[in-house]
């Protein structure tokens, strides 16, 4: 098995979403730009494919810190869809911890400015 194959981060992963997150101050951000490979109902993209942009922003925020932490528990709220061939911009914070349990927030924004996707999410470290 090859070394970095994230889905969502890999750049060697030739069916990855290939996401290069940055950290500035406290906050984890990335920009992306679904195909249409990426959609759900036409011209829009999967839910499921949000929500792993909002995972991954979350699981780049403990990485950037050196925290190994796994998802727990993640609760996602849709408000507006996303267009394919949209760029958009997900970017995640970290809310408290508590020993082993990581709890942070994630969103997606749209080019407008308006919030499409958000999310809460429980992290809990791992050995």
């Amino acid at each position: 098995m090859r070394d970095n194959m994230c889905f969502a981060c890999s750049p060697q992963n030739p069916i990855g979403l290939h996401l290069k997150f940055t950290m500035e101050n406290e906050t984890c951000r990335a920009a992306f730009t679904a195909g249409e490979n990426h959609q759900g109902w036409d011209g829009f993209v999967h839910g499921g494919l949000l929500m792993t942009l909002l995972d991954e922003a979350m699981a780049q925020w403990l990485w950037r810190k050196e925290i190994r932490a796994m998802t727990a528990e993640m609760n996602v709220r849709f408000s507006l869809p996303v267009a394919i061939g949209q760029e958009v911009v997900v970017e995640a914070q970290c809310e408290k911890s508590h020993r082993r349990l990581y709890q942070l927030t994630a969103r997606i924004i749209l080019p407008d400015g308006r919030q499409a996707v958000r999310a809460t999410a429980k992290f809990l470290t791992v050995d």
